[in-house]
């Protein structure tokens, strides 16, 4: 198998990625990886197609921006009015190089950066993340999801769907207070994919034989040199139900009301373009980029103002309400002052007077992170005593034990009384009692006649 550290991140781990996308890959880079055209579950081979790096450009929201800090270097991201414009576009990879755009990947590792960079900068006022992506690695992602959740509770996070926000480049999209997209943006696939290849049949073919020889029976689980397994696929499929669950509890603690778990569940990984993003409650607003990033650096601009313009903080936030026909309280509490004396006509006044917005209380940032944290962990168990459970004989379905709100420490005591019952119909042993067992055995004749002898009675 050539190039082994690309095969590695592509074959036999989940994956958040848009399915076209996937294929694309095994059509462009399979042959190149596995050093023949690939075939999709026994169809026609995929024609092979070339493949080549995009090249480094400029933000749609910033500008030229993007490309001068590269060469000032003195921060990690272009500032618009005091919005940190953060791009995510691309293959989203863990422990990638940095930014990496010009390689057509961006590392969590190097958004993440950002986002921290972020949250401490005091010129930056707010974030817009500028998304172009089909997706990509499950780890890392949902950390990375959490951490710009606790940025949005100190400044406002806006993000700007550039066409495509598919799979993880979703979970992060939905972390945002708005989302925005153009009329042919698209977005969605909440679910979780394992590619996996079989190289078999080729190397039969090729009369070469493989041997792996290994300590641990499921050391060598899904390898390529064999077909795959029923119960090693039913594995994999446990494992990447789990992660849709996950995927959907952080949709949902990102969108809220707009998109709870059990509707992101139901999309079934449907991707929505458009209008029919809003309708589906995972998007905000259709809009022209351009013309959004205006309205939110409005926003930020009359969020930080001083609060001698109270009306022209309430104006920005109905006509970002407006726009999506929400309720302003959805968006950011940005006026907690008393409106000041302004001179307007006596009409504006009393529209401004109808549009104040209560301040909200918005959860704090250890609240937050810490039921991030405990909802990972329990999965985690859930799935750990699953595996165990199937080592024992005990099937245990982790998917709806998430689903039901299951605790851990539940779990495992039904996994214990289930194998213990087990155990116990093992040991017992049903027999027929013998007719020995059931009747009294008759006196010998000869101990009888014994016994009348000794008590004088005639024989």
């Amino acid at each position: 198998m050539l190039h082994p550290q690309i095969a590695a991140r592509a074959f036999n781990t989940p994956l958040l990625v848009e399915p076209a996308k996937a294929q694309a890959f095994l059509s462009g880079l399979g042959p190149r990886i596995l050093g023949q055209p690939v075939g999709r579950d026994g169809k026609e081979e995929l024609e092979q197609t070339n493949s080549f790096a995009p090249v480094p450009r400029a933000s749609l929201l910033a500008g030229d921006l993007a490309e001068n800090f590269e060469v000032r270097g003195d921060t990690p991201y272009p500032i618009v009015d005091g919005i940190a414009v953060i791009e995510i576009t691309g293959v989203l990879i863990h422990r990638g190089a940095w930014i990496g755009k010009s390689s057509g990947q961006t590392s969590y590792e190097g958004i993440s950066a950002q986002i921290d960079a972020a949250a401490t900068d005091p010129k930056v006022r707010g974030v817009a993340l500028e998304i172009d992506s089909f997706g990509g690695e499950v780890a890392g992602v949902f950390d990375l999801a959490d951490r710009i959740r606790v940025l949005r509770q100190s400044k406002p996070v806006w993000a700007f769907v550039a066409e495509h926000a598919f799979s993880a480049g979703y979970v992060l999209a939905s972390q945002a207070d708005r989302i925005l997209l153009p009329r042919t943006g698209a977005l969605g696939s909440i679910g979780v994919v394992v590619m996996h290849t079989d190289l078999s049949g080729k190397l039969a073919e090729d009369g070469v034989s493989v041997t792996l020889i290994h300590s641990g029976s499921h050391k060598v689980d899904g390898n390529p040199y064999a077909p795959l397994p029923v119960d090693v696929r039913d594995d994999i499929q446990r494992e990447i139900d789990v992660l849709r669950f996950l995927f959907a509890e952080t949709v949902a603690a990102g969108r809220g009301a707009k998109c709870n778990a059990k509707a992101a569940l139901a999309t079934e990984a449907v991707s929505y373009r458009g209008a029919n993003a809003v309708d589906a409650g995972l998007a905000d607003e259709v809009t022209d980029l351009a013309g959004g990033f205006e309205r939110f650096r409005a926003f930020v601009t009359a969020r930080t103002s001083q609060p001698s313009s109270p009306a022209l903080t309430r104006k920005i936030q109905k006509e970002v309400a407006m726009s999506n026909k929400i309720p302003t309280q959805d968006l950011h509490a940005t006026e907690t002052t008393e409106p000041a004396a302004v001179d307007t006509p006596a009409d504006d006044t009393a529209s401004a007077s109808q549009e104040a917005v209560p301040p909200i209380a918005a959860p704090s940032e250890a609240t937050t992170a810490e039921t991030a944290v405990r909802i990972r962990a329990e999965a985690a168990d859930i799935t750990e005593i699953a595996a165990q459970a199937a080592r024992i004989g005990v099937s245990v379905d982790a998917a709806k034990a998430l689903r039901e709100g299951t605790s851990p420490n539940a779990l495992r005591a039904e996994v214990l009384s289930r194998a213990a019952a087990a155990s116990e119909s093992r040991d017992v042993i049903a027999s027929v009692p013998t007719p020995a067992e059931t009747s009294p055995a008759k006196e010998s004749p000869l101990v009888a006649a014994a016994k009348r002898t000794a008590s004088g009675a005639p024989a």
